[in-house]
This record gives C-alpha cells, structure tokens and sequence, in this order.
C-alpha cells in the first residue's frame, strides 16, 4: 500500500515521504479500515509515541496521522461491534501507525459507525477537534447550562467546535481570537467574542470555565478568570499558575466511542460543522504537512 512515512528521527520532515508498505495486518480485536479520509498534526514528529509502541520499540519507519473515515474491510480475531464493508471513523492509537494511508489497523473500540449521510471528509475533519472539544468542556471542565465558559482559539478547527457544542449545551459563550475570527464566532454561537490583539482578556469578566488551547500568557492571564469553584482546561501545555479557588487541568485527547457517535449524530443533523480549509490527495499529503507560510486551519 501507498503510506506518508518517515524513518529518521533527527530530520523527520526532511525524510517524510510516500512510500510503499506492506498492508498491515489486524490483531487481536483490530479492524483493518481502508482509508477515504485522513486528519494529522503538524506537531506529530515531535511526539515520542511518533516513534516508539507502547513498549519503547523503535517503530520506523512511522505512519504519520491518527484521524480517520473510512471502511472496515478485514476483521481481527474476536472483533465485535463493526461488519465488513462498515462506514466508520475515528481516532487512532498514538503508539501505532497512522492514517496518512490506503490502509490502517485500529483498534475496533476507537472507531464508530458511520451514517452514510455524512461524508468521509467531514467525518476525519471532525474527530480530533470533536474529541477535544468534547473532553475538555464536559468531562474535564463538567460544563453546565446556565454557566459561563471562556473558548481560545475561536477561529481555529478545536475552539469552533468547542463554541458549537458549548452553545447548544446552554452556555453562555465568550470567544476570544484574532479580528478576522469575529465574524465566524459568531455564526457559530458565540454570544460575544474579545479580540486578543487590540482588546483586554480581562475584560471578559469572570467565568466558569476556560477552555485554552494557545497556552504561554494567555494560559496563565485566564486562571485569573475563574469564578470560585471553576475550571480552566487546556490542551497547550501543564498549567504553571492554579487559580486561587478552582483548578487548572491539562488533557491529551482520547479516543472515545461514545463520544464519537455522539458527534455522528451531530453532523448528520446539521447541528455540528467542522471547519476545512484544504482538501489533498494522498499525493500531495507529504507537501501539506511540510509547506510553511500559510495560515491553515485544518487539512484532510
């Protein structure tokens, strides 16, 4: 099969490339999926799990990539829960080989079902900012209606989506981000929106939860935020100040089935919109990751 790999650790970039792979083969309770659609992050070849399994095993060369849309076309022994010829998505294990490929083995529990409604570009565009947005506002920032959350990064494919669902869970919604992004917040839900570079953060007053994905000052400025009692969770990087009566958490995503179907649902009935700025072919996935100067938010 044709896979963007690379093998050098020291020039990852410089040693990505479009290569042929054997075909992986599934384990225990994998699926293998042939991919229609795939998401990655330009921030992969500093990851460790890039390079090494679960055990610490040097694993080049490495498929980059860990989001998904395809169909299953191979199962694993004693793989329940997913057919042969089913849609799915999701996101992948960080210890494996990824989905910048016509074929992955994954996991069956870190894959869901896919309506035939929603299209596979859609499908890998939202899992990674989906399962974000999602951990970090309910399950670690344990948003409620009524509340007031603070959303960084409002013009950016995780703080989109984290308005989407903020504002349908009933939340009054604060979005920050650049001049350019105000238009966008609020067509998305955003109930008001601070312009980072010519406008107070703290003059968005006080809030219940903060979701952060910039980090540096701004990380450390929005715990001043927090009403007594609230949460400030941020995927950038370990908070270095606590807010005085709350908590600071910092998450990696994780998969999540659930979660994923839960997203399903939302698209198909037009209640959640990914944002995709660029469309590639395989071929031209090497160059996506590598081009630099332009302001991208999300290719598949």
């Amino acid at each position: 099969m044709r896979a963007v790999a690379t093998k050098d650790r020291d020039s990852a970039l410089d040693g990505l490339s479009l290569t042929e792979l054997p075909k992986p083969q599934p384990a225990e309770n994998d699926v293998v999926v042939q991919v229609h659609a795939a998401g990655f992050l330009k921030g992969e070849p500093d990851w460790p799990s890039t390079w090494t399994d679960r055990a610490g095993r040097d694993r080049t060369p490495s498929v980059l990539g860990h989001e998904l849309s395809g169909v299953v076309v191979e199962l694993g022994h004693g793989t329940t829960g997913l057919t042969i010829g089913q849609r799915v998505f999701g996101l992948t294990d960080w210890g494996r080989n990824g989905t910048l490929a016509e074929y992955t083995a994954v996991e069956a529990r870190n894959l869901a079902p896919l309506h035939v409604d929603v299209d596979h570009v859609t499908a890998a565009a939202i899992v990674m900012p989906g399962l974000t947005a999602w951990q970090a506002l309910f399950d670690h920032g344990r948003l409620q209606a009524g509340q007031t959350v603070l959303v960084h990064g409002a013009g950016g494919s995780v703080g989109s989506v984290g308005i989407q669902l903020a504002r349908e869970a009933g939340a009054h919604v604060i979005a920050t981000g650049r001049k350019s992004a105000r238009d966008q917040a609020g067509s998305l839900g955003a109930h008001e929106f601070l312009d980072l570079e010519n406008e107070r953060l703290e003059d968005a007053g006080e809030v219940d939860v903060v979701f952060d994905v910039i980090g540096g000052d701004i990380l450390n400025r929005s715990t001043q935020l927090l009403r007594p009692g609230g949460t400030l969770v941020t995927v950038a990087e370990p908070p270095t100040v606590q807010p005085r009566d709350g908590r600071a958490i910092f998450f990696v995503v994780e998969p999540d089935r659930a979660q994923l179907t839960q997203l399903a649902t939302r698209l198909r009935e037009g209640r959640l919109v990914p944002l995709v700025t660029d469309v590639r072919p395989l071929e031209e996935a090497v160059k996506a990751f590598t081009e630099r100067g332009r302001s991208v938010i999300k290719v598949v």
